[in-house]
């Protein structure tokens, strides 16, 4: 089973995901071949425009067991515990049930077919009802814990009756699946009742839409505080790329010094002439200054990480892990061996020349310990495909057909075929290789699929003692 996990996000983004443990040094290499054809290269997207708007991350701790109430076994010691051992067992279990529900509901609105999703939906409500149920189990006595704790069963409640509405609202529509919808709006019907019971939320936030949306972002920050590591990215180079400038600055002013002297000797005097002819090489050096320090900058760059990035527990302030972070367009010649024989097993009609994109994240994992009941991070990296889809053409082609005498026509979209190679590498481990490709058209993603490899490529690894 693989490491890391790679899978639809939005319409147009997917997103990657993997954990660490205490110690380890993780390099994760993803190389995004994006067909020439799409208009996408070093002079159509910036990358470090794209780095701030379309890659979104977030590290958190982790524990197995999304669907399972961890609260169950970390609550029975309660007494033994200090109220913020209480609020980070309650907060982990809080946020990783939220997203649990979260992504649920995101890969059943992808269900088109009618019964599967009904079915779905069904084993939704059931599992949402279960552990509600025994979250609420472990309610405390304590006055001081139960305010943590009525934080994050307000949160659950509340976001559990939103995800499951937005399920039924963008449910496929059928009469013959009336029992499953009157399920599920009878316990969105039932947790509104429970917050009311409860005192939750005042008359005047429940009836205003944009108060409880903002009461519920505030409880989420709550929930995630602990949970959720704080990042400290820093921008690197920066030194080296004000040198660049001025390098290249000093290189061309070289030549137009040359230039406006050799003009002087050729020119008699001051003229009409000399004046027209400074002109011009004036206006050359504020043309071709920008393109010098550029193609100058992007070979110093070349290899270089781009980003530093410090991951501090929120609570201790402790470090827990840095990561270097590179993002660029490299050439052919620059691809690792393997990767060249991955794509070498294409088939030939997908052998299409292709502009490389490639993102890496180098981590290493503090040997300290985590906080108490923590013993693995996890990594969640969204990439939006939107500056890629605006580079795209609209589907102008048209398949014509002949029944009975009729022509008919139909109007098709514009696909287009993007590589993705991931590569894995643990510490001194052998690298690990996996290849999707991600369909896409203009408007959405239209599916990603997993390619088989070589069989030279991720040799399978010999039990000890053979």
């Amino acid at each position: 089973m693989s490491k890391v996990r790679i899978k639809q996000e939005e319409s147009l983004s997917i997103k990657f995901s993997h954990q660490m443990e205490q110690g380890d040094n993780r390099q994760l290499d993803l190389y995004f071949f994006l067909p020439k054809e799409m208009g996408i290269d070093s002079h159509t997207l910036n990358e470090e425009e794209y780095y701030y708007s379309a890659i979104v991350g977030r590290r958190s701790y982790y524990s197995e067991g999304l669907h399972l109430p961890l609260v169950q076994g970390r609550f029975a010691s309660m007494n033994r515990r200090t109220v913020e051992e209480f609020r980070l067992y309650l907060n982990l279990f809080a946020y990783q049930f939220a997203l649990a529900i979260e992504n649920d509901v995101k890969e059943l609105n992808r269900i088109t077919e009618v019964a599967s999703f009904y079915s779905q939906l069904s084993e939704v409500c059931d599992q949402v009802t279960v552990l509600l149920r025994k979250f609420r189990r472990n309610e405390p006595s304590d006055p001081k814990w139960k305010s943590y704790f009525a934080n994050s069963d307000n949160y659950l409640s509340w976001f559990c009756e939103q995800q499951l509405l937005k399920a039924i609202a963008h449910a496929p529509r059928s009469s013959e699946f009336t029992e499953v919808q009157d399920k599920v709006l009878t316990l969105c019907r039932n947790e509104s009742a429970y917050r009311n019971a409860n005192n939750y939320n005042s008359a005047q936030t429940q009836l205003d839409a944009n108060r409880i949306s903002n009461k519920m972002l505030l409880l989420r920050r709550l929930i995630q505080q602990g949970v959720v590591l704080k990042e400290e990215l820093k921008p690197l180079g920066v030194g080296l790329k004000k040198f660049t400038t001025g390098l290249a600055t000093g290189l061309v002013m070289l030549v137009v010094s040359a230039l406006i002297i050799e003009a002087q000797g050729v020119f008699s005097g001051f003229t009409i002439a000399l004046v027209v002819t400074l002109a011009v090489i004036y206006a050359f050096r504020e043309i071709f200054k920008e393109d010098v320090r550029n193609a100058m900058w992007r070979i110093i760059q070349r290899g270089r990480p781009r980003w530093s990035r410090i991951l501090r527990d929120t609570t201790t302030q402790a470090v827990v892990a840095k990561q270097l972070v590179w993002l660029e367009f490299m050439r052919s010649q620059d691809l690792p061996e393997k990767v060249h024989e991955i794509l070498k097993h294409r088939h030939s009609q997908n052998k299409v020349d292709s502009e490389i994109l490639h993102y890496k994240i180098a981590t290493k994992v503090s040997n300290s310990e985590f906080q108490a009941g923590y013993s693995t991070i996890q990594e969640q990296v969204s990439f939006n495909f939107v500056p890629f889809a605006r580079y795209l053409e609209r589907g102008k082609a048209k398949i014509y057909r002949e029944q009975d005498g009729k022509v008919s026509h139909e109007s098709v979209e514009r696909r287009y075929q993007v590589n993705l190679i991931l590569v894995l590498r643990d510490g001194k481990e052998e690298p690990f290789y996996e290849r999707y490709k991600i369909t896409m058209n203009r408007s959405a993603i239209v599916e990603i699929t997993q390619s088989v490899l070589p069989d030279s490529i991720n040799p399978p690894t010999k039990p000890d003692g053979e």
